[in-house]
């Protein structure tokens, strides 16, 4: 059987460097993690516990939006951190931010229209956009702008355009008045936004601003995978217009039936873990910091200090010219395995790298290490 041209989409990198590192392991060796946005830390207890208790029940279909309860208490996590009122009948639990992807792209996008990327990006963004027959367009960002664009950098002739923050491999963030810049150039050219708020929770300093904080008119995308540490639960949820939630549930009713009913449960729980999760934040605080003392002394000095997330994304520009290659070489002869920076920038990727600091405290400082011995030694 013929394969269709939009299935032939890149692959996704650091699940290849994964498979290299998941090799090494099996050939016995240690391997430290630095390629991945796993968490190191596990689900909140509560979450847990909650699914425990409802083990003995059905566990079937939900409603395709999600769970009344956690519409409800996903609208009130809004009012909590950013007080905003936010009706729950336009939130959509989805199958992890993917699949909130996936319905947001087919709610907003036709074959053949175009959206615009900050990269260096999320490299899934584009997969999913030619899996549907969208093309993306680049935006190309600066380390001035510190890897995030403005306005100026918008492209002609887009209908859509994302943008994260904290960015995804940068960890940088927008302001309000530059996230409001960008909101209203959108709207002034009629190009749907999609805000990529998936890190919200893990910062560092000033808070992360929503875009819902400044407009109602937009895609927000969010997930219980990083700052409540339940990546592989597959659980995450959308906010859209109100005359878009019925467009959306049609979509989510067939594409997915419904979002994993044990998932949601845990969820539900989770959304209380306040305490548990704040402890998780200080312990990537902590490799932030060995992160940002750690790399210039290892000999990686061109960093943008990441606002948010846990990457660390550096210009190896005075040390390679091909990224994969360097990589390749880390994890052979450190054995740290890293991203090669191709994966979030296709054009300008070949000279920087990822560095995950989403694991264990005493795994980053063990790392650093390593570093700075291949380093030393290179």
């Amino acid at each position: 059987m013929r394969l269709s041209s939009r299935g032939q989409v890149d692959p996704f990198i650091v699940m290849d460097v994964m498979e290299a590192a998941r090799a090494a392991e099996e050939a016995g060796r240690r391997i430290i993690h630095m390629e991945v946005g796993q968490p190191s830390t596990p689900a909140p207890a509560l979450a847990r516990a909650a699914l425990e208790r409802s083990l003995d029940d059905p566990l079937g279909y939900t409603v395709g939006l999600g769970l009344p309860e956690l519409r409800r208490g996903i609208a009130g996590l809004y009012k909590r951190w950013y007080g905003v009122d936010l009706d729950p009948e336009r939130v959509v639990v989805t199958a992890g931010s993917s699949g909130a992807f996936v319905l947001a792209f087919s709610a907003l996008f036709d074959a053949g229209d175009k959206v615009a990327l900050g990269e260096p990006g999320y490299p899934s963004y584009r997969q999913i956009l030619r899996a549907m027959s969208v093309t993306p367009v680049a935006m190309p960002t600066s380390a001035e702008n510190r890897f995030q664009p403005v306005p100026s950098d918008i492209p002609d002739g887009v209908q859509g355009m994302i943008v994260a923050s904290p960015g995804n491999p940068s960890g940088t963030m927008l302001g309000r008045e530059d996230l409001g810049a960008l909101i209203r150039a959108a709207a002034e050219r009629d190009i749907s936004f999609v805000s990529d708020e998936i890190y919200h929770g893990l910062q560092y300093g000033a808070p992360a601003v929503s875009a819902l904080e400044i407009s109602d008119d937009v895609y927000v995308i969010n997930s219980f995978s990083k700052y409540f540490s339940m990546t592989g639960w597959r659980i995450g949820w959308m906010v859209v217009p109100e005359a878009h939630v019925r467009t959306v549930e049609r979509l989510a009713q067939n594409l997915f039936i419904c979002p994993t009913h044990a998932s949601q449960v845990a969820a539900l729980a989770a959304l209380d873990a306040t305490e548990e999760c704040e402890a998780n934040r200080a312990v990537y605080t902590e490799n932030r910091r060995l992160m940002l003392e750690g790399l210039p002394a290892a000999g990686f000095t061109r960093i943008a200090p990441p606002d948010g997330a846990f990457y660390v994304y550096a210009d190896v520009s005075d040390l390679t010219s091909d990224s994969g290659a360097f990589a390749r070489e880390i994890l052979d002869k450190a054995g740290v395995a890293v991203t090669p920076g191709l994966d979030f920038d296709p054009v300008r990727g070949g000279t920087t790298l990822r560095f995950s600091y989403a694991a264990s405290t005493p795994e980053i400082a063990e790392a650093i290490e390593r570093l700075k011995a291949f380093m030393a030694a290179r």
